[in-house]
């Protein structure tokens, strides 16, 4: 099954919220995470990407920091991004949505001048991650109560 949808960059309100909202049913609602620390002050700062089907309905989302937001989730250095928050609706999963999504965050963060990502993976999602290059490091962590390795991708 095939659903046709569009990727940009949530430039206005509307683009936020919805952006937001998927972060909501899949992180708070499907895991459980805390809307405490769902959001944080580096939302208003970064670069949101939003899937959106063709008739309006928000599909999926994530994140790109960059510069000096991302430095304490990448180890300080200037040249790498972090690429957070990837969320995909359930009924989105399996369409592509997650892979066109990291693409384009890729995108963001080379025409930002990054030579790489870093993100912190869920431990299930690890073998997404891999199938789009990016390599595991260091130890298995908790972050919401979930664990997560660290893991980049040369850009």
């Amino acid at each position: 099954m095939t659903v046709p949808y569009t990727l940009r960059v949530a430039e206005d309100t509307a683009d936020r919220e919805a952006c937001f909202a998927v972060r909501k049913e899949v992180f708070v609602g499907e895991q459980g995470v805390s809307e405490d620390i769902e959001y944080d002050a580096y939302d208003a700062g970064a670069l949101h990407v939003l899937a959106v089907r063709d008739d309006g309905a928000p599909l999926g989302t994530g994140r790109l920091l960059s510069g000096e937001d991302a430095a304490a989730k990448t180890g300080g250095d200037p040249r790498v991004g972090s690429l957070g928050r990837l969320a995909v609706t359930k009924e989105a999963r399996g369409l592509g949505v997650g892979v066109a999504l990291v693409g384009a965050i890729e995108d963001a963060a080379r025409a930002r001048g990054l030579t790489a990502v870093d993100l912190h993976a869920q431990t299930h999602a690890l073998g997404f991650y891999e199938r789009l290059g990016y390599v595991a490091y260091g130890e298995e962590f908790l972050d919401a109560g979930i664990d997560h390795r660290a893991m980049r991708k040369t850009l």
